[in-house]
């Protein structure tokens, strides 16, 4: 069954400073909007600090939006206290964290760690099974024999394999929509193309995903939509085949740059302005990459252009693109 998960304007603020008489905001998420569906995935590449995991987050209701509604299929989930409703939408929508081994708790089984979520979300399954659904599981991510795996703890398996587990948990409430933090960025290299395509299988089977990472190689391979985020901005998204073959936004053509890629020469490489990422409030005008961009004019110090369509389905926030006066 089709789902659609939905962010609308999303802004995200966070105490930093209190006085007596005022309070320090920093924003880590900026009118952010973007819809997720089952069965295709969306990329969501930047920087450390530009916003990326801070929505997966809201995503789960981990953070309140300031600003902004996040809706399931119409529904506003944060609308709703009920616990039922929050059990729900937690049913459905579920996260897989980057680092595998501290989402686990090592001192109990892998049986332990699928039981659990199986039991709160389907109460009225038997204990035998609840064991049928854990091996099926197990078997379904590639963990087998499944039985074995079952009664091992976390620190028996690789890094590889505990992540695959996490996946497995995500699965086994019947989730509609993963959120994946960085799920490959710390497995060796020879294991995150398993990794990838079993993302991939599970996206065919119907899943929808939203892929949080820094390689834009790899959200090119797995997501069919990518959007390039920078202190909380997004500022270019679209097709992945258009946006890293055709980059128009300064700071996503720094990124493309950043891949390496043995024909290229150093000299060819795209070059930005050395500065520090900028530290974003409610109150902050301008595009936050004016300090680090090389074709920075005096207007983007004062104005972030609305997103103008440069391709069908290509979306840019830059004044080199913008008609507005």
């Amino acid at each position: 069954m089709s789902a659609h998960l939905s962010v609308r304007d999303v802004s995200l603020d966070f105490t930093i400073g209190d006085t007596l008489f005022s309070t320090s905001y920093l924003r880590a998420v900026n009118r952010v909007s973007f819809d997720l569906k089952t069965g295709q995935a969306l990329a969501i590449v930047g920087e450390s600090g530009s916003g990326k995991s801070t929505i997966a987050r809201a995503l789960c209701r981990l953070y309140t939006p300031t600003q902004g509604t996040i809706t399931l299929d119409g529904q506003d989930v944060n609308s709703s206290q009920a616990l039922s409703a929050q059990r729900d939408y937690a049913q459905k929508v579920q996260m897989i964290f980057q680092d595998p081994f501290g989402s686990l708790n090592p001192v109990h089984t892998i049986r332990h760690h699928l039981r659990r979520p199986i039991k709160i979300h389907n109460p009225t399954l038997s204990v035998s099974e609840i064991d049928t659904k854990i091996l099926e599981l197990l078997d379904r991510v590639g963990l087998a024999p499944a039985e074995q795996t079952a009664n091992k703890y976390p620190y028996e398996l690789s890094g590889g394999q505990r992540q695959r587990v996490a996946i497995a948990r995500a699965l086994a409430v019947g989730a509609q929509f993963i959120l994946a933090d960085e799920p490959i960025s710390m497995l060796d290299v020879s294991i995150r193309l398993g990794i990838l395509n079993l993302m991939e299988d599970m996206k065919q089977e119907g899943i929808g995903f939203m892929y949080i990472t820094h390689d834009i190689a790899t959200a090119r391979y797995f997501a069919e939509r990518t959007a390039v985020m920078y202190v909380g901005h997004m500022v270019e998204w679209g097709e992945s085949d258009s946006v890293t073959q055709n980059p128009q936004h300064p700071y996503t053509q720094l990124l493309i740059s950043a891949v390496p890629q043995a024909e290229r020469r150093r000299s060819t490489e795209t070059k930005a302005k050395k500065g520090d990422i900028p530290m974003w409030t409610p109150q902050s005008t301008g595009c936050p990459f004016a300090g680090r961009c090389l074709h920075a004019t005096a207007k983007c110090e004062t104005h972030m252009p609305g997103p103008t369509e440069i391709a069908p389905g290509h979306f840019v926030r830059c004044v080199l693109f913008s008609t507005a006066p």
